[in-house]
């Protein structure tokens, strides 16, 4: 993949990081905040997340500035700054979470196509994962043809799926309604609660609350704090920003290396855009009751209660366009993750070899085959797009943190500012948002996440063993042995806490 002819330019990274940002999350906004917070919380949720995740662009930018002999993105940054099994774990983590994501665009399909055919009721039923499974190994034969031809499909998806968006923002600024954005803007609207308060709900049509609604308002009657609010909506804010590193994991292929950490934050800022008008604007149209009680995807709803049926049906359409793309974005990047840490040897040399199209086969393989098996699983979760969503944004934010750590160690050492002190100040700061940011979303996620996520870093780790067996190398330090048993305690204690209820799936 050395050659001129396989580089992709600096529109192509912006597509990569687009194309892997906007996927199944941006479809699910308007019902996930709806059900979360009002106005302001959603407010302070994007500025902690946009301001978080920013910043983490910036640590990307900086370190493709810096280090620019590191050019597998996420993973090689947590190898050269924390040690082998880190590194091993940041490729696990990324990778996992990508197949992971990948279920959970599935998911959705099947559940944005149950809205007009039930029997793939809300994506987790046998004839949605029948079809989601056509679909997986279709995409997989494109990629096993090269990654470029795949990139190239996804700048196309990528502006493909970006009309209806843009079409859905614009109904919502004309149809806005500022008394309405009010009364969704202190999470439930004040009136609203006095009238269930009363138990009367027959007045709830007065102010536009109708079916599942007026029970949603009886339920939460008693208002949540803003703390709790903001908090709910946190992993889900990672989750919609998941792919910003996109172009940095693809580094390697790019045409100049000054264009991985300029597509980063252009992709992030125009996105960023996108995810607050579409969650802000929603507030002005429907009470947020009736945002709680959409099905996914809820901007199919917000646009039918304005427009009619087709508003319904053009979002539709344009999310599984977007799923499609962001899916072909998501297989791509795990198996470059993959493909990459078999080459750094902290996988197994077989994910490190390629066919005649120049793509990592095994890794592919490998990616799809665990996509599989995750879509197995989903017959026997009662929700399986949020904890697809969530367990996703917790197995990626591992990897993030140790990418903003290691940028705080470059600048706390002052490695590579022998020469550059005048911004060593600057990326010191930054850096140190960026992994206090990971760490305040680990904490909001909950200990539940970061036990699931241990399930899969603990038995994984047998990959990392088996290549260090072929390099007849030690696999621990001391101090990654200390890691790998708590680890693997944490994956005993979630595999016991899933089997006797306390954790549920």
């Amino acid at each position: 993949m050395s050659s001129s002819t396989n580089k992709l330019s600096l529109w192509s990274l912006t597509a990569l990081v687009v194309g892997s940002m906007v996927g199944a999350g941006i479809f699910s906004l308007p019902a996930t905040f709806g059900r979360a917070t009002g106005g302001f919380g959603a407010i302070i949720a994007w500025c902690i997340a946009g301001g978080g995740m920013l910043m983490l662009a910036f640590v990307f930018q900086t370190l493709a500035q810096r280090k620019p002999d590191l050019d597998s993105g996420v993973f090689i940054y947590a190898k050269a700054g924390f040690g082998n099994y880190l590194g091993f774990i940041s490729a696990l983590g990324f990778w996992a979470g990508s197949c992971i994501g990948n279920v959970s665009y599935f998911v959705l399909i099947k559940s944005t196509l149950g809205g007009f055919f039930p029997v793939f009721g809300d994506g987790n039923t046998i004839p949605a994962v029948l079809v989601a499974t056509a679909i997986l190994w279709g995409f997989h034969i494109l990629i096993l043809r090269g990654v470029k031809n795949a990139a190239t499909i996804n700048t196309i998806a990528t502006f493909a799926k970006i009309l209806p968006i843009f079409i859905f923002i614009i109904v919502l600024f004309f149809a806005f309604k500022g008394d309405m954005f009010m009364l969704n803007f202190w999470g439930t609207p004040e009136v609203a609660t006095s009238l269930a308060g009363t138990g009367d709900l027959s007045h709830l049509n007065d102010y536009g609350y109708v079916g599942h609604a007026a029970a949603a308002i009886t339920a939460t009657a008693e208002p949540e704090s803003l703390f709790s609010q903001v908090r709910s909506t946190m992993l889900v804010t990672v989750f919609v920003f998941l792919g910003i590193e996109g172009a940095s994991v693809y580094s390697r292929y790019a045409k100049e290396r000054s264009h991985v950490g300029i597509a980063t934050v252009l992709g992030f800022i125009g996105v960023l855009c996108l995810l607050v008008l579409i969650t802000m604007l929603s507030y002005g149209v429907m009470l947020r009751p009736d945002l709680a009680a959409l099905r996914q995807p809820s901007m199919a709803g917000v646009l039918e209660a304005i427009v009619g049926r087709w508003g319904a049906i053009f979002i539709s359409v344009g999310l599984i366009v977007s799923v499609l793309g962001a899916y072909l974005s998501w297989s791509l990047l795990a198996a470059e993750v993959l493909f990459s840490a078999a080459k750094s040897e902290s996988m197994p040399k077989v994910f490190g070899t390629e066919n005649s199209s120049a793509v990592p086969s095994a890794a592919v393989w490998l990616t799809n085959i665990t996509i599989q098996v995750f879509l197995i699983l989903t017959l026997f979760s009662q929700y399986a797009f949020q904890l697809a969503l969530e367990l996703t944004s917790s197995l990626t934010l591992i990897p993030y943190l140790l990418v903003g750590a290691y940028g705080l160690k470059l600048a706390w050492t002052g490695e590579t500012y022998e020469k550059d002190k005048a911004n060593l100040k600057k990326d010191l700061i930054i850096a140190a948002v960026a992994t206090f940011y990971a760490l305040l979303m680990l904490y909001a996620g909950g200990m539940k996440y970061i036990l699931l996520s241990a399930v899969i870093y603990g038995p994984g780790t047998l990959l990392y063993i088996i290549a260090k067996r072929e390099q007849h190398a030690k696999a621990f330090t001391p101090a990654e042995m200390g890691l790998f048993v708590i680890i693997m305690v944490a994956a005993i204690v979630a595999i016991y806490s899933i089997a006797t209820g306390v954790i549920t799936i």
